[in-house]
């Protein structure tokens, strides 16, 4: 006989689905344009927490991209995704990478200017 077990060793069996965000809400309102500021000095920074700048490359990349082509992004970048609104994820070394809400999705409060 086969073994039964084998199907769930496959990588894909342990592979965590990514999903979009809860919705969030900032502290403050904020304009598109504080949004954006926020994301682009936390990307800027983000090398400097520790990790591979190809990792956090790979997850600002996913983090931009919509569900599909983000997940298909991980997978190759072979990022282990811990909560699957990619707010913490692992590395292959086992380097952890924390991401804020505000570089994944848009709050709630959201303003125009």
């Amino acid at each position: 006989m086969g073994c039964v077990g084998s199907s769930q060793n496959k990588a894909e069996g342990n592979v965590k689905k990514i999903k979009k965000p809860k919705a969030w809400k900032h502290p403050k309102p904020i304009t598109k344009s504080q949004l954006i500021q926020l994301r682009d000095e936390f990307w800027d920074t983000a090398p400097h927490y520790g990790g591979r700048k190809e990792i956090w490359d790979a997850l600002r990349a996913a983090a931009e991209a919509d569900l599909t082509l983000a997940q298909t992004i991980v997978d190759g970048a072979g990022i282990i995704v811990h909560n699957a609104d990619l707010t913490v994820c692992f590395d292959e070394r086992g380097v952890r990478y924390e991401l804020p809400k505000y570089v994944l999705s848009e709050p709630k409060n959201l303003i125009d200017p």
